[in-house]
C-alpha cells in the first residue's frame, strides 16, 4: 500500500503532502488547479520520461517521493535490494527529483537507481487507468491484451507452454530458410575451401620449415667461400707443425718462455697457466674449423632442390599467410569449416524434423489459446454488459469477438484475432469501438472495462484518473459505488470532477489554487467532515454556501454510507 505521497515544486503545486490509507481515496479541485499532478507524480515514480516543464517557474528542483508498504521476500524487495537500496520494517521510499538544467534522478530504498528500475519494481506496485488508457484500447494488440488479462490463469498456462515453443519454430524456420537461401554462397564457400586444403597437403609444410630452409639455402649458395673461409682461418690457427707464424705455434712458444721463469711469481704463472688454456682452445677450433670445411656440401642440384621448395611454400604464404604459422592455422579453421559446411545437409534434416514436430504442437496450443478466449470473451461480454447497465445504458452490449481465419498462420499469441465491438443500443448491430460509441458512451464504456479487468488484477493499488469524463446523474453515482467496491480488495485512488463519485470516497483531498497577480500555486488539503460537505456543494452548484447544495452534498454522501 502506498501510505505517504510528498510533491515539491512539480507544476502549480509548491508543496504538497498526501497521507494515504486504505479504501478509496479521491482528489478533487477546480480545473487547473492541478488534480492530475498527483498521478503527474506517480508517472514519475513510475519511471517515466522527465519533462523539464513540470519543474515550477522560479524554481531550481521538482521532487516527487512515496513510502510505500512492500512485504519481504517479494519480486519488488529483491530487485530493490540488489539495486543497493533497503527497506525499512517493510517500507521503502521511492524518490524521483528533476533539474531546470536538465538531469533527473531516481531513488529506491536511499540509493540512487535508475528509472528503469522504478518501471519495473511499480509495475508490480500500481496501475493507472486514464483516459490515455481509453485510447489504448482502442488497439486491437491492447483488446486482445486486455482479453487475455481476464481469461488469467488457464490462459497464462497454455500461453507459458506456446510462447517457447512458437519462438523454437520461429527459430529452426529461420534456420532452414537461411540455410536454403545460401546454398549457392555456401557451395562456393566449399569449393574454396576443398581447393586450399588440397592445396596446402600437395606441399605439406612443417612448422618452421621456411626457416629451416632459409639457412640451408644460404649455405648452398656460399659453399666455396664458407670452405675457403674456414680453411683459410685453420691455416692461420694451426698451420703446418713447422709454421712459425700460426696462432698455436706462437703460443706454445709464449708458454714455454714463461715456464722457464715458473715458481717465482704467482701472478706469472697464473698468466701461463691462461695462454695454456688458449693453447687448448686453438686446437679444438682448429680441430672444429677442419670438420666445417669438410661438411659442407658442395650440390647444385640440393641447392635447386631448396630453393624450389621455398618458391612452394612463398606461395602457400602469399595465399593463405602471411606466415607459415598463418598457413597452417588456416588449414586446421578450413577443416573444422568444411565439417561444418558438409554437415550441412544432415542439419536441414534434423531441423526439417523438428519443424514438422513443432507445427502440430504449435497449431494445437494455438486451438487451445482461442477456445479459452473465446470463453473469457463470453464472460467478459456478460459481466461488461452488467455494469454498463448500472451505468444507465440498459440496452449497451459489448461483444468480444475472437476470430481465427482459415488462413492464418500461427504468431506470437497464436492464431486469433481480437476486436471489441460495441452496440448502444438493442437492434443496433456492433460496431468497433472507435466507430461505435459517442464520446459519454465511451467513457462509459471504457470506465465498465476497466472495472471489470481491474477486479482481476493482482496489483495492489489501482489509480483512476477522470476516467468518468462525459458521465454524470445517476451513472455517476454508479461509477463511485464501483470504484468503492473495487476498494475492498485494493488500494484505490482516483482524480474525479463529479461529487457523485468523491461522496463514495473513504479519504478526500482538496487541491487549491491560490493567484496573488504574480504566481500561480496549488496546495493539496485533507478534508473532513463540513469541508467534505462544503466541497462537494461547490462541485455540484459551484458555492460553498449554497443551503440547496449543501443538502444535496449531505445526502450524496448519506447515499454513499458516509
Amino acid at each position: 500500500m502506498w501510505q505517504h505521497l510528498t510533491l515539491s515544486s512539480l507544476g502549480v503545486i509548491d508543496s504538497a503532502e498526501l497521507e494515504l490509507g486504505e479504501g478509496f481515496t479521491v482528489i478533487t479541485g477546480e480545473t487547473g488547479a492541478g488534480k492530475t499532478m498527483v498521478v503527474t507524480a506517480l508517472g514519475l515514480l513510475r519511471g517515466d520520461r522527465a519533462d523539464l516543464g513540470l519543474v515550477r517557474t522560479g524554481d531550481d528542483q521538482a521532487r516527487v517521493e512515496a513510502s510505500i508498504t512492500v512485504p519481504e521476500g517479494t519480486g519488488v524487495a529483491d530487485a530493490i535490494t540488489e539495486a543497493g537500496g533497503r527497506l525499512d520494517d517493510g517500507v521503502v521510499v521511492l524518490g524521483r527529483s528533476l533539474s531546470s538544467q536538465g538531469r533527473s534522478r531516481a531513488f529506491a530504498g536511499g540509493a540512487t537507481v535508475p528509472a528503469a528500475l522504478l518501471a519495473e519494481v511499480t509495475d508490480e506496485l500500481v496501475a493507472v487507468h486514464g483516459q490515455s488508457d481509453q485510447h489504448r484500447l482502442l488497439r486491437a494488440s491492447a483488446q486482445r491484451h486486455a482479453l487475455d488479462t481476464f481469461a488469467g490463469g488457464p490462459l497464462s498456462t497454455v500461453m507459458g507452454e506456446y510462447a517457447p515453443t512458437f519462438g523454437r519454430l520461429r527459430a529452426v524456420e529461420s534456420r532452414l530458410d537461411e540455410l536454403r537461401t545460401h546454398a549457392q554462397e555456401r557451395a562456393r564457400e566449399l569449393d574454396l575451401l576443398q581447393h586450399g586444403l588440397e592445396e596446402i597437403a600437395s606441399v605439406e609444410p612443417r612448422q618452421s620449415e621456411d626457416d629451416e630452409l632459409k639457412t640451408e639455402e644460404g649455405r648452398l649458395a656460399h659453399a666455396e667461400t664458407l670452405v675457403s673461409a674456414a680453411l683459410g682461418a685453420h691455416e692461420a690457427v694451426s698451420g703446418d707443425i713447422d709454421d712459425a707464424g700460426s696462432a698455436r705455434t706462437q703460443v706454445a712458444g709464449a708458454v714455454a718462455g714463461l715456464d722457464d721463469a715458473a715458481g717465482h711469481d704467482p701472478e706469472l704463472d697464473q698468466l701461463a697457466s691462461r695462454l695454456r688454456e688458449i693453447g687448448i682452445l686453438l686446437d679444438e677450433a682448429a680441430t672444429d674449423l677442419s670438420a666445417y670445411a669438410t661438411s659442407v656440401d658442395l650440390d647444385p642440384a640440393r641447392l635447386a632442390t631448396v630453393q624450389d621448395r621455398i618458391a612452394a611454400l612463398t606461395g602457400l604464404q602469399r595465399k593463405y599467410g602471411p606466415s607459415l604459422d598463418d598457413v597452417l592455422t588456416w588449414q586446421q579453421k578450413a577443416v573444422a569449416r568444411l565439417d561444418e559446411l558438409g554437415s550441412d545437409d544432415d542439419t536441414i534434416s534434423e531441423l526439417e524434423t523438428e519443424r514438422d514436430r513443432l507445427r502440430p504442437e504449435v497449431q494445437r496450443l494455438a486451438e487451445q489459446l482461442g477456445e479459452l478466449r473465446r470463453e473469457a470473451g463470453a464472460r467478459l461480454s456478460d459481466l461488461v454488459d452488467v455494469e454498463l447497465a448500472q451505468l444507465s445504458m440498459p440496452s449497451a452490449h459489448l461483444e468480444v469477438r475472437v476470430d481465427t481465419p482459415a488462413d492464418a498462420s500461427p504468431g506470437p499469441y497464436g492464431l486469433d484475432e481480437v476486436e471489441l465491438l460495441f452496440a448502444a443500443n438493442n437492434g443496433a448491430a456492433p460496431r468497433p469501438l472507435a466507430k461505435g460509441a459517442s464520446g459519454g458512451e465511451l467513457s462509459r464504456l471504457m470506465l465498465a472495462l476497466e472495472v471489470v479487468l481491474a477486479d482481476r488484477t493482482t496489483v495492489p493499488t489501482l489509480v483512476f484518473d477522470e476516467v468518468d469524463a462525459g458521465i454524470g446523474g445517476k451513472a455517476a453515482v454508479e461509477v463511485g459505488r464501483r470504484l468503492a467496491r473495487l476498494a475492498e480488495n485494493a488500494q484505490v485512488l482516483a482524480v474525479t470532477h463529479l461529487p457523485q463519485v468523491a461522496a463514495f470516497a473513504h479519504h478526500h483531498f482538496r487541491v487549491i489554487k491560490d493567484d496573488d497577480g504574480v504566481v500561480t500555486s496549488s496546495s493539496v488539503t485533507r478534508l473532513t467532515g463540513d469541508e467534505r460537505v462544503d466541497e462537494l456543494a461547490r462541485m455540484l452548484a459551484g458555492q460553498e454556501d449554497s443551503d440547496a447544495a449543501q443538502a444535496h452534498a449531505r445526502e450524496l454522501l448519506e447515499l454513499a454510507g458516509h
